[in-house]
């Protein structure tokens, strides 16, 4: 008897309904997933949008979730969110495969059969690879490549364990695989940008090498394909060791600075920018005092700081000077930069899908690039205060530092507008204090020390 359950040709027309298996075992699951966004709202329904056998045994499932209704300021609650889900469907149980059980289906068409996370199956994480190497459509998925990359067959896979918000699959230390979980119609800025800048020659960014799409929802992307960067080291983990080590890292900072420069030179030229400042400056400030009238609702401990963190929003709503608003990173800090090759190497922007939270067309809209820089200088501020004593003066030299070398490239030092730089830090810390409040409740020191300082002492 096989191990892998066959769902052909008996089943194949059971699968119209194949919630009737999973309901009860996906919203027990969900939720417990790094990257189902919902934590706070529990699972009551679940809609199926598209349901594909991708091979035997494997469904590839589009699932909206329902949510009990929780009070939100400002308006009715969020609606559910849609997720991608890869199940791998078996007759007998995998040892192997044990953090991927899911359970075991006991009523509907699947009745009887054990369900698993198919992106840890290797054998399921291979045949996907196939699908991409070989650009098809199966029902509303499209499989696309770019014709100019190869990517050889047999690349061993495995699953990147990391905190994050979505899926990531390594193939043989050449190729890495980002599987979007939480699902928008449109196209997706980590597919959209990275090919927009390939065609730039920007090279501080991969290349995507191939992708997958559906059209329910309407052309939203589903994973994307680029390039690995085998011995490559993430700047968190840089910074960190720099700090453990007694090192400056300034002179790391400083060719990041530059790094995020020529990066933002690239998307300027690739998208459209937005050259009336004043207006973009009210809209912005207005959307920052939203979030933040929000915040203090679902983080009482900002409500002492409230007043001063709107005076920054205030000053950047009379401000019509600075660069003009275009496509940024929008999540930028250390742990989406990349460097290869030792203290000489190169720096490397990855991850382009920014801040998961917030809708797909305001992380696709054009915005101050301010916003990716005060993003990293939060970054720094962080790492220094994960070791006691905390080094706030290690902070402060590297984004001196970054953002020397920002201006180096840029022909602009963010640091000649202070109250710019101010309300986008001060968006950034109220972000990073509703985050922590959720999901980190241990980390909230670090972010209310920046609330603190900039509505107490203006930055």
């Amino acid at each position: 008897m096989p191990k892998t359950a066959s769902l052909r040709p008996s089943r194949t027309a059971a699968l119209a309904e194949p919630l009737s298996s999973l309901g009860g075992l996906l919203r027990e699951w969900l939720p417990q997933q790094r990257w189902f966004a919902g934590k706070d709202r529990p699972v009551t329904d679940l809609d199926l949008l598209s349901v594909t056998e991708l091979f035997p045994g494997c469904l590839h499932l589009l699932v909206r979730t329902g949510h009990t209704a929780v009070p939100v300021p400002g308006g009715p609650p969020p609606p559910g969110d849609c997720y991608q889900l890869l199940l791998r469907v078996r007759d007998r149980p995998s040892p192997r495969l044990g953090r991927a059980l899911i359970g075991r289906a006991h009523e509907g068409p699947l009745a009887g059969l054990l369900v698993y996370d198919a992106l840890r199956d290797p054998r399921a994480a291979e045949l996907l690879l196939e699908r991409l190497r070989h650009p098809c459509t199966s029902g509303p998925l499209r499989f696309e490549a770019d014709p100019a990359v190869s990517v050889p067959a047999g690349l061993a896979p495995r699953l990147l364990d990391v905190e994050q918000s979505n899926s990531s699959l390594v193939y043989g230390d050449s190729f890495i695989l980002k599987v979007l979980r939480r699902v928008q119609p449109g196209v997706h800025p980590d597919l959209e940008v990275p090919a927009a800048l390939a065609r730039q020659g920007c090279a501080r960014v991969p290349a995507p090498a191939a992708w997958f799409r559906t059209d329910l929802p309407q052309d939203a992307t589903l994973g994307v394909l680029q390039p690995f960067l085998p011995g490559a080291f993430d700047g968190w983990t840089l910074a960190l060791r720099a700090l453990a080590s007694g090192h400056a890292f300034t002179d790391e900072a400083h060719e990041l600075g530059r790094a995020t420069a020529d990066v933002h030179l690239a998307l300027a030229t690739a998208f459209p920018c937005d050259t009336r400042g004043d207006r973009h400056s009210r809209r912005t400030a207005a959307a920052m005092t939203d979030r933040l009238d929000a915040a203090v609702h679902c983080v009482p401990a900002l409500r002492p700081y409230a007043r001063g963190l709107r005076a920054a929003f205030d000053t950047l709503a009379g401000f019509d000077a600075g660069p003009a608003a275009q496509r940024v990173h929008g999540d930028l800090h250390l742990g989406q930069v990349l460097r290869t090759g030792g203290a000489g190497g190169d720096w490397y922007v990855i991850d382009f899908e920014g801040e998961p939270s917030r809708p797909l067309a305001e992380r696709r809209s054009a915005q101050s690039p301010v916003r990716d820089i005060a993003g990293m200088l939060r970054s720094f501020d962080y790492a220094a205060r994960t070791r006691l004593p905390w080094h706030p003066e290690w902070a402060r030299r590297c984004r001196d530092a970054y953002c020397a070398g920002y201006a180096a490239r840029a022909g602009w030092d963010p640091r000649h507008d202070p109250g710019l730089l101010r309300a986008y830090e001060t968006d950034r810390a109220v972000y990073e204090v509703v985050y922590e409040a959720r999901h980190r409740p241990d980390w909230l020191p670090v972010p209310m020390a920046a609330i603190e300082r900039l509505a107490v002492r203006g930055g």
